[in-house]
């Protein structure tokens, strides 16, 4: 199994180390590789390289857009490029992005950034190595990074 990472140096926190982190511990023979990049724009052209170029079966891309109003467009249209790199190839690329206006607080905006990385590190392997445990968990208003907001 061949896994995609890339992240920008835009962001504040390194959430790629965590996820790369997590995913060691809970998955084994896997080959990770890493792109970093500047910017969320950066990433959809990255995954899509990283699958392939680079033949791997999911990507994850991590990124920190910032909190005025351009960085939230720019987070959009890296998102819309993220979807369509994933139609393109067939292949999931999970978008992992912790908006800095999240948290005020840059010791809680780190926790957050770690939480949501390693969360979505564990939803990448239910996906590729467990999928009845991702089926268990349909409904339950599950959130990455932050509390569950709980079944209805």
């Amino acid at each position: 199994m061949r896994i995609g990472i890339c992240d920008t140096t835009f962001a504040r926190f390194d959430m790629a180390s965590a996820a790369i982190d997590e995913l060691k511990k809970n998955a084994y023979d896997i080959k990770i590789i890493r792109e970093t990049v500047p910017g969320v724009k950066d990433l959809p052209v990255t995954a899509k390289i990283l699958i392939e170029e680079e033949n791997c079966d999911i990507v994850m891309a991590l990124g920190m857009p910032g909190p005025m109003e351009k960085d939230k467009m720019c987070a959009h249209e890296a998102s819309t490029g993220l979807i369509n790199a994933q139609l393109m190839t067939n292949t999931h690329i999970l978008e992992v992005f912790v908006h800095e206006d999240e948290e005020e607080d840059s010791v809680e905006l780190a926790k957050l950034a770690e939480n949501r990385a390693r969360e979505h590190a564990q939803n990448l392997i239910k996906m590729m190595f467990h999928r009845k445990a991702m089926r268990k968990e349909a409904g339950m208003g599950m959130r990455e990074g932050k509390e569950d907001a709980g079944p209805l």
